[in-house]
C-alpha cells in the first residue's frame, strides 16, 4: 500500500470538530462530504452535538467505532496538539489540518505546527497542511474540503499552496466544464509537499497532466528530482507567484521558505522538464489546452481567419514568444486559389476575407488537413453576418471529425466576441477542441505546447563533454583554498589573489599587480608597459563605480599618478570608514572587437549554488539582468544557458569582427561549474567583467568569497552531480582491466552499440518483450538518469583500440527508499568472465549505502545464469512457471 493512499484513496473519514454552525469549517466539510456521494464511512467528532447534518456524532476520537483512514482536523489551532495525541492513540494514518494559525508558539516554546509534526512522525501520521483548504477527489466522489465549489471528474491534477487560487480555478473550471483527477491544497506543507505528490500523481491512472501553483519550495533537490521523474510521464505546468522583491516577501509570509530570486525558480522549472505559465490568465488557457490537446508533432502553425486585424495580433504574439508560422506548399496554394476569392491573403495567416461563408472555412481547413506543412491549425472567427457564429462552429466541428487525418494536428479555435461567440465556444469545449476568447490567448496556449515540447527535447538531448580538469590541478586548487582558510571562517579575495585558482581550472586571467600608493602604481605601470588600467582595491566598497574607482587607458606616468590619487581621494571622501587596500594595476586588455560579460555564482538558501550569466555593467541587477542555471553543467546545458541569455536580452550580441564563440563560452561555464561542484568552500564568485573576443575569454576582474564547509559537498547542490567517487578499475581473471563507473548522458552512442551486441534472447529476458533498435528517447531514458534516485553502472573495456560498454547494472530506487528495482545486462559474447558478479556486487553495495530497505528484480525461469548468481548473493527466489516469471528479493536494511 502506498504511504499516501490513506490521504488520496481513503475508505473512511473522521471530521474532527464537526459543527452545526453554517459558517464553521466543521460544518462546511461535513456538508461537502455528504453532498459528494462518498461511498465510505463519514464520522463527525464533536462533544457538542448528538449529530451533525443528520449523521450520528462521536464525543471523542477514542470513541470512534472504527479506525478512520483519514481525519480532517477542523478545530482551532490551540487544540490541535491534543488532537494529534488522540489521533496517534487511535492509529489514524493521515490528517488534513485546516487551521492557519499553527505558527503560534505553544507552552514549550515550539510552534503548534512543530509539536504536531513531532507527534505525527513518531506515530507515522502523514499531514496535509496546515492552512490547507482540503482535498477533492472527484473519481471517489470525495470533497473533503471547505471550498464552496466542488470539482468535476477529469484528467488534470491540481496542487496548490494557495487556497484562494484553488477556489478561483475551481470556479472557472466548472464554468468551462473542465474536470480534475485530484484537487489538493497543501497549504504550508509542513509534511506532505509537492515532491511526494508528484511521485504519486506521475503513476496515477486518472491523471494525464499536473498543474502546480507554487509560492516557495523548501527542499530543492527532492522537488527537482521528483519533477524530473514525473515530467517524463506527465505534462506538468507551474504557476509561480513571487516574481518581484515585494512579491517574494509576500510569498515568504504566506507559506514560509526563503527569499529566492525568481530567475532561479524559472531555471529549476525548465531544468525539470516542466513548463511555466506567467499568470492566472495563462493558467486558464493552459488548462484548456491540456484538457483537449494531443501531443504536439512540431511547431509550425497555420492560421485561418475571416479578419486581418485579429490575425495580425495573433502573429505578433506568436513571434514575440519565439513561435513559427507554417510555410504553405505549392499544392496547398493551388487548392486555396481554386475556391478562395482573389483578395485572399495569399499567405499564412490565411485570410479568407470578411464575407467568408461556412463552406469557405471548411474547404480551407480541409486543404490544410490534406497537407503536411502545418503541425497545428488556429481557426479564428470574428462576428460575421455571413458565417453565423454558432452554426459555423458546428459545421467546422463536423468537418474536423469527418477528416481522416484530423488527429495528426493540434486544432485550436478563437471565436472573438461575447454575446454571439460564447455559445460557439461552448460547442468547441463540448467537442474537445480548445477554444479562446482572444487571438493573443489562443497563441499563448499554442506556445505552451511548443515550449513544453522544447523543454522535453532539451531534457532528452544527448550532451557533449568538455575536457575534465586534471586531478593534479584539482588537488592543487583544493590545497590553495585550504591554505586561504587556515584559522579563518570566511575570506574575500580579489583578482590578484584569485589568479592561481583560476589557472588551476585553465581559465585565462589578465595579469594583475597591487600598488599601495600612486608612486608604486607608476613604478608598476612603467614595468608592464602602457596603456594600463588602475582600479580601487577595497573589500568595503562593493561597486567601484560608486567612487569612479576604475580608470582605463592611462598612457603615461602622469596620468597613472593623477588617476591613482584621485581614486584614493574619492574613496576616502565617500566612504571614510572603508578599508582601502590600495590599487590594482593591469595592462589594458584589447577591448576593441570584444564584448564584456558577467558571470556570477551565488549560493541560495534553498537551491544552493547558482550560476548567473548576463551582460554586466555598473547597474547590473541580477534579478532582472541575468539568466540562471544549476551546476553541474555539461556542454549542452551551458549552451542552453547562453542561448537563453541571448534570446531574453540578458546578453545583447554586438556586431564584432570576432563574435562570441558559443562553444568556447560553454566550455568556460562548464569549468566554472566544475569549480563550484568540486570546491564547496566557494560561496560566491563574481567575474565582472569577462572579456569575450571570439574564442578567447579573459577574466579582467573577479571576486571570490571562501567559507569553511563541513559535511557532504554534494548535499548543497540542487541536482546531484555525477558520483565520480564510485569509479573503480578492476582486473579480470584473464589479467585485463576494466573501468566500472556510473553511466553518463554522453554514453548514449556507446550504449546503443552495446545493445546491438546483445542477442535477441538475452534482450527478451531483460525487457520481457521483443525490442528492435532503441530510439533516441529510449536510450536517453537509460543514460540520462537522476543520481538522486537511480544508479546505473557500466563496464568499459578496450577492444580493438576502442573503449566499449560490455555490461550494465542499474537500480531504480522508489521515492520512499523502501525498494530498488534492479536489472543487469551483459554482452552476449562476453559471458563467463565474472562480469555478472562484479556488476551485481557493485549495485548491491550502492543500495546498501543508501539505506535502501530491499532490492527486487524479475527475470524468466529459463534465465538460469541470473537465478544462480542471485541465489549465491543471498536473494530469495520465487519462481512461477505458470506466469513465466521469477522474482528475486534481497533484504538490505531494516
Amino acid at each position: 500500500m502506498n504511504h499516501l493512499d490513506s490521504l488520496l484513496k481513503p475508505r473512511s473519514i473522521a471530521v474532527i470538530g464537526a459543527s452545526q454552525k453554517a459558517n464553521r469549517a466543521g460544518f462546511i466539510v461535513m456538508n461537502n462530504l455528504l453532498h459528494g456521494d462518498f461511498a465510505g464511512a463519514i464520522m463527525p467528532v464533536t462533544p457538542r452535538y448528538e449529530s451533525v447534518a443528520g449523521v450520528l456524532a462521536y464525543k471523542s476520537i477514542s470513541s470512534l467505532p472504527i479506525i478512520p483512514e483519514l481525519a480532517v482536523v477542523c478545530t482551532n489551532a490551540s487544540r490541535n496538539v491534543q488532537i494529534f495525541k488522540e489521533l496517534a492513540e487511535k492509529g489514524i494514518s493521515a490528517a488534513i489540518v485546516l487551521s492557519s494559525e499553527m505558527y503560534k508558539e505553544g507552552d514549550n516554546g515550539e510552534s503548534l505546527d512543530e509539536q504536531c509534526l513531532s507527534i505525527a512522525k513518531k506515530h507515522n501520521i502523514r499531514i496535509l497542511g496546515p492552512n490547507s483548504l482540503g482535498i477533492i477527489l472527484p473519481w471517489l466522489n470525495l470533497n473533503a474540503s471547505f471550498s464552496p465549489i466542488s470539482a468535476l471528474p477529469g484528467k488534470i491534477a491540481f496542487v496548490s499552496q494557495s487556497a484562494a487560487v484553488c477556489t478561483t480555478v475551481l470556479d472557472w473550471a466548472n464554468d468551462k466544464e473542465i474536470g480534475f483527477s485530484v484537487f489538493i491544497s497543501i497549504g504550508n506543507s509542513s509534511d506532505i509537499g509537492f515532491s511526494e505528490l508528484l511521485d504519486y500523481l506521475s503513476t496515477d491512472s486518472h491523471t494525464e497532466a499536473i498543474l502546480l501553483y507554487v509560492d516557495t519550495i523548501k527542499d530543492a533537490r527532492r522537488f527537482i528530482s521528483a519533477a524530473r521523474a514525473a515530467s517524463r510521464n506527465r505534462r506538468i505546468l507551474v504557476l509561480k507567484g513571487g516574481k518581484t522583491p515585494r512579491g517574494r516577501a509576500a510569498a515568504k509570509a504566506h507559506t514560509g521558505g526563503t527569499d529566492t530570486l525568481d530567475i532561479i525558480y524559472d531555471s529549476a522549472i525548465r531544468r525539470s522538464g516542466m513548463l511555466r505559465v506567467n499568470n492566472m490568465h495563462e493558467l486558464f488557457a493552459a488548462v484548456e489546452t491540456l484538457t483537449h490537446s494531443v501531443p504536439l508533432r512540431g511547431e509550425r502553425l497555420a492560421i485561418v481567419t475571416n479578419g486581418g486585424g485579429p490575425a495580425i495580433m495573433a502573429v505578433d504574439t506568436l513571434f514575440e514568444r519565439g513561435g513559427k508560422l507554417a510555410d504553405l506548399s505549392d499544392s496547398t496554394f493551388q487548392k486555396l486559389n481554386g475556391f478562395l476569392p482573389d483578395s485572399w491573403s495569399h499567405n499564412n495567416p490565411i485570410d479568407i476575407v470578411g464575407d467568408a461563408s461556412q463552406k469557405r472555412y471548411i474547404d480551407t481547413i480541409n486543404a490544410l488537413l490534406d497537407g503536411d506543412e502545418a503541425d497545428a491549425i488556429l481557426i479564428m472567427h470574428s462576428p460575421s453576418a455571413i458565417a453565423h457564429s454558432t452554426e459555423t462552429a458546428q459545421k467546422i466541428i463536423e468537418a474536423i471529425r469527418a477528416h481522416p487525418r484530423h488527429k495528426r494536428f493540434n486544432i485550436l479555435t478563437n471565436w472573438s466576441g461575447e454575446l454571439t461567440a460564447k455559445p460557439a465556444r461552448k460547442l468547441f469545449t463540448e467537442a474537445g477542441i480548445p477554444t479562446y476568447r482572444t487571438p493573443e490567448s489562443s497563441v499563448v496556449a499554442f506556445m505552451h505546447l511548443v515550449e513544453y515540447r522544447r523543454n522535453q527535447r532539451q531534457l532528452m538531448e544527448t550532451p557533449t563533454t568538455a575536457e575534465k580538469v586534471h586531478i593534479e590541478d584539482l588537488e592543487d586548487a583544493k590545497l590553495w583554498i585550504k591554505q586561504r582558510l587556515l584559522d579563518i571562517n570566511t575570506v574575500h579575495l580579489d583578482t590578484h589573489q584569485n589568479s592561481h585558482l583560476f589557472k588551476s581550472f585553465d581559465l585565462d586571467v589578465l595579469p594583475t599587480w597591487i600598488a599601495s600608493d600612486p608612486s608604486e602604481a607608476v613604478h608598476i605601470a612603467e614595468n608592464i608597459g602602457y596603456p594600463v588600467a588602475v582600479k580601487l582595491r577595497s573589500p568595503d566598497i562593493a561597486h567601484k563605480s560608486d567612487v569612479q574607482g576604475v580608470m582605463l587607458n592611462l598612457r603615461n606616468s602622469q596620468e597613472v599618478a593623477n588617476a591613482s590619487q584621485a581614486i584614493l581621494d574619492r574613496s576616502q571622501l565617500s566612504y571614510p570608514t572603508a578599508n582601502i587596500h590600495g590599487l590594482l594595476i593591469q595592462g589594458m586588455a584589447k577591448l576593441a572587437g570584444g564584448q564584456e560579460l558577467r558571470i556570477k555564482v551565488t549560493t541560495d538558501a534553498t537551491f544552493g549554488p547558482i550560476i548567473l550569466l548576463g551582460q554586466g555593467g555598473s547597474e547590473w541587477d541580477e534579478s532582472i539582468d541575468a539568466a540562471a542555471a544549476f551546476p553541474p553543467l555539461n556542454m549542452t546545458l551551458a549552451r542552453y544557458l547562453i542561448i537563453r541569455a541571448i534570446k531574453s536580452g540578458k546578453i545583447r550580441l554586438q556586431k564584432l569582427p570576432h563574435p562570441i564563440d558559443i562553444k568556447g563560452l560553454s566550455e568556460l561555464l562548464v569549468r566554472i561549474s566544475q569549480m563550484v561542484v568540486d570546491c564547496p568552500e566557494i560561496s560566491e564568485l563574481d567575474i565582472h567583467p569577462l572579456l569575450a573576443n571570439g574564442d578567447k575569454f579573459t577574466i579582467l576582474d573577479a571576486d571570490i568569497t571562501l567559507t569553511q564547509y563541513a559535511g557532504d559537498a554534494q548535499e548543497r547542490l540542487a541536482i546531484r552531480p555525477y558520483p565520480a567517487e564510485l569509479e573503480e578499475v578492476i582486473t579480470l581473471k584473464d589479467g585485463s582491466e576494466i573501468l566500472l563507473r556510473p553511466i553518463l548522458p554522453e554514453d548514449e552512442p556507446l550504449h546503443a552499440d552495446f545493445i546491438n551486441k546483445v542477442s535477441k534472447e538475452d534482450l527478451y529476458k531483460r525487457f520481457f518483450s521483443d525490442i528492435g533498435e532503441l530510439n533516441h528517447e529510449a536510450l536517453a531514458n537509460l543514460t540520462q538518469i537522476d543520481f538522486d534516485r537511480e544508479i546505473a553502472f557500466v563496464v568499459l573495456k578496450e577492444i580493438d583500440n576502442e573503449h566499449v560498454i560490455i555490461g550494465v547494472s542499474r537500480a531504480l530506487i522508489n521515492h520512499d527508499n523502501t525498494d530498488a528495482e534492479f536489472a543487469i545486462l551483459i554482452r552476449s559474447d562476453l559471458k563467463g568472465i565474472g562480469l555478472g558478479r562484479i556488476l551485481m556486487t557493485k549495485v548491491i553495495d550502492y543500495c546498501r549505502s543508501k539505506n535502501t530497505v530491499q532490492m527486487s528484480g524479475m527475470t524468466m525461469p529459463s534465465n538460469r545464469g541470473m537465478l544462480t548468481l542471485a541465489q549465491k548473493l543471498g536473494f530469495e527466489l520465487e519462481v512461477s512457471f505458470e506466469d513465466g516469471t521469477a522474482d528475486m528479493v534481497l533484504k538490505l536494511n531494516e
